[in-house]
């Protein structure tokens, strides 16, 4: 329950900002509940969160509710067009369920706040930003 008060806590924060949520899609060994339950939450909590569903590229970018998540089983994963969309967009949070394993290139600049919702019991060093356990 840590995680879900401290999730709560930083939506509470940011009803003013504009918020993502992305979705690693690359791989279909997943908690699919656990992700389910996080959108469901977001959903509810910051109605206007846009849902970004990624691998190794965007596959979509919807709104929150009712979404239609569609995994792969390639594991190819990048997290480069995602954090160039939330700069563009001008996101001032991006929430990103992933497992850690992406890559990016080193000389992207990432203005955006990101937060790394890892749904494993395993938490990785992340390259910035901050990390949530969400297992």
């Amino acid at each position: 329950m840590k995680w879900q008060r401290s999730l709560m806590n930083m939506l509470k924060d940011r009803q003013d900002k504009s918020i993502a949520l992305a979705i690693d899609t690359s791989t279909n060994q997943v908690r699919t509940i656990l992700i389910n339950n996080i959108v469901k939450f977001f959903g509810e909590m910051k109605p206007d969160t846009k849902l970004v569903q990624a691998d190794f590229k965007i596959r979509s970018v919807t709104p929150i509710h009712n979404p239609s998540i569609k995994y792969y089983t390639h594991g190819k994963s990048s997290y480069t067009e995602v954090l160039e969309w939330a700069d563009k967009e001008n996101i001032d949070t991006l929430f990103y369920i992933t497992d850690v394993t992406g890559y990016f290139y080193d000389e992207l600049k990432v203005d955006t706040e990101v937060i790394w919702l890892v749904p494993d019991d395993y938490l990785p060093k992340v390259p910035f930003g901050k990390a949530i356990k969400v297992a």
